[in-house]
């Protein structure tokens, strides 16, 4: 029995992840496939130990057995939660990883038929070594054909053709194309999309680039694509743009993947470009280099680990490798969608010592999307709570050399800071690197609109 059970959590354990995957855009009660997968997978699990147990109690002690049971359980539990997340994931992915844990699994049941030759009838013996090998060889094909798995997923999921796909150790990154143009997805959120992304890096980086008129050095974060900085190289007198993005997979992808090379201008290629592949909270932390000017093209703070970039602490941090006549633009979700997500970004810049000012812009992929500029508040220590922008003169007046622009101008640019009656600040708390409270926000308000 306890061999059978080995197999059979082999095939569902390792199968699992590949068939939730392709199952997900396709069932409507897809809730009810995962929670059945998790109850039949851990029932299975759950009869492990018992029916070890009840194998070797003619030969251990029951003291002795249970000791040396439930200690090779503690040992190979411990070691299996830090090889899932600190190796196997980041390196194999879900799909390899789950197929993994069942190759173990069946393994352990093919031993088991060794190990425990004296104890299984000869008849059936036969019978279950084969069950191993061809559960074992059912495994190893998924293995090999696990990225097919992935993409056909994906493509079922994203509603395009995959062109290029990669699993870093930080994000699942693809491409998908259609007849209009193609689109970048990281773990499956939208970037952007080659028909309208203009729109939403010409309104990232003209307005901050407008009020830093002279600006020489300036510092990009995240943005990894390549498309900000191609806005900034527009102007003449920028000396230097240093990027930061922690994945050196996305700026390959910039600079390796022709279509999107090719829409970037291959800017991350130019000499005016310095390209540094570190954590940005660690990187501006450690830092003294001052910049005139500070673009944060983050992804949403969908997790912890990327709400840590959006926390007051990052900010003020981030204040002091800041000129003072600098001045910072970031991109801070959707104020409709998700308005106390978005003045809780802004609320926490103010906690941080910046005067702060909203706007937005429409970006028919993505709606109507919020955009923030920051510079350093005159008295820093009363920022929190004032007005927003009260020390700007706005609009800022695109720089004249703009001529060739595809979305904005004078007019256009005025009209970014223009907010709508139900687009107004709400009353949040900032974001705080012991609570991450906009993490919840988020979550909360776009789970909704899903």
């Amino acid at each position: 029995m306890f061999i059978e059970v080995e197999l059979a959590l082999a095939l569902l354990g390792g199968f699992s992840t590949p068939l939730l995957f392709l199952a997900f855009p396709m069932i409507e009660w897809f809730q009810w496939l995962l929670f059945g997968s998790v109850i039949v997978i851990g029932t299975l699990v759950g009869l492990e130990l018992p029916l070890l147990m009840r194998i070797l109690k003619e030969h251990l002690e029951f003291e002795e057995l249970i000791s040396r049971v439930l200690a090779f359980d503690y040992l190979g539990a411990l070691f299996a939660s830090l090889l899932f997340p600190i190796f196997l994931v980041p390196r194999l992915g879900l799909n390899r990883t789950a197929i993994v844990f069942g190759l173990l699994n069946a393994l352990v049941g093919l031993w088991g038929t060794y190990l425990l030759r004296p104890l299984l009838a000869k008849k059936g013996l036969d019978g279950l070594r084969g069950r191993a090998f061809l559960v074992i060889g059912l495994l190893i094909a998924g293995f090999i054909k696990a990225d097919s798995i992935t993409s056909l997923a994906e493509e079922n999921t994203l509603g395009g053709r995959i062109v290029y796909a990669d699993t870093s150790p930080y994000q699942r990154i693809a491409v998908t194309r259609n007849e209009k143009g193609f689109q970048l997805y990281l773990n499956g959120h939208l970037q952007f999309n080659s028909v309208d992304e203009y729109r939403y890096h010409e309104a990232l980086v003209h307005p901050v680039m407008s009020v830093c008129k002279e600006a020489r050095r300036v510092l990009v974060l995240g943005g990894g694509d390549g498309l900000a900085v191609r806005e900034i190289l527009r102007y003449d007198h920028v000396d230097s743009v240093t990027l930061v993005d922690l994945d050196p997979a996305m700026t390959r992808l910039a600079t390796q993947f022709e279509p999107l090379a090719e829409l970037n201008g291959r800017s991350l290629e130019m000499d005016r470009v310095t390209l540094v592949h570190r954590d940005a909270f660690l990187w501006v932390g450690e830092g003294d280099e001052q910049f005139d000017a500070v673009v944060i093209d983050f992804p949403d703070p969908g997790n912890y680990s990327i709400g840590k970039l959006y926390s007051s602490r990052f900010y003020s941090m981030l204040r002091e490798r800041m000129t003072d006549e600098a001045g910072l633009a970031i991109q801070c979700t959707s104020p409709l969608v998700a308005p106390k997500s978005y003045w809780c970004i802004l609320r926490t810049m103010q906690a941080s010592g910046f005067d702060v000012t909203p706007y937005h812009a429409p970006v028919p992929t993505f709606g109507i999307w919020g955009f923030a500029l920051a510079r350093h508040a005159q008295d820093p220590e009363q920022a929190e709570g004032a007005e927003y922008g009260s020390s700007w003169q706005l609009p800022p007046q695109l720089s004249a050399e703009m001529t060739d622009l595809r979305y904005l101008t004078p007019s256009t640019m005025a009209s970014l800071f223009d907010l709508p009656a139900d687009q107004q600040p709400r009353d949040v708390p900032p974001n705080r690197l012991n609570d991450q409270i906009l993490v919840r926000l988020y979550d909360e308000e776009w789970g909704q609109n899903q």
